[in-house]
């Protein structure tokens, strides 16, 4: 099982980046997806998390009305297009998969912090 984020960079605030997460190893069209990010000295945010058929989203609190994920399973591909950046939301972005004990989605998006497979990051730095 391999995910593979791109799509970071820097931007300045108030600007948007669209991050991809490319699945591999498995079939994703049955299995949540859900995203987080680390900031430096803190601890890694869960921040989304989509159902395999994009019928519900969760979100954390820090992104709401500013981040939407999204699917193409086709592409076994999953986005996170994040508008409105703040500077707060500088980190390394994560995708992430725990298919066997979490299919959909929970609620709680804490729960997801043992997901089994991650990709390796990819940098969001918004600055002026």
């Amino acid at each position: 099982v391999q995910l593979l984020e791109s799509g970071g960079g820097l931007v300045q605030p108030g600007g948007s980046l669209k991050l991809s997460c490319t699945v591999s190893g498995f079939n994703v069209d049955f299995y949540a997806i859900s995203w987080f990010r680390q900031a430096p000295g803190k601890e890694r945010e869960g921040i989304s998390c989509i159902n395999p058929k994009s019928d519900i989203t969760y979100y954390a609190d820090s992104v709401k009305g500013r981040f939407t994920a999204s699917r193409d399973n086709e592409k076994s591909t999953v986005y996170l297009q994040m508008n409105n950046l703040k500077p707060e939301d500088t980190a390394v972005y994560y995708c992430a998969t725990d298919f066997r004990n979490y299919p959909l989605c929970p609620p709680d998006l804490s729960l997801l912090q043992g997901n089994d497979y991650w990709g390796q990051g990819t940098q969001v730095t918004v600055s002026s």
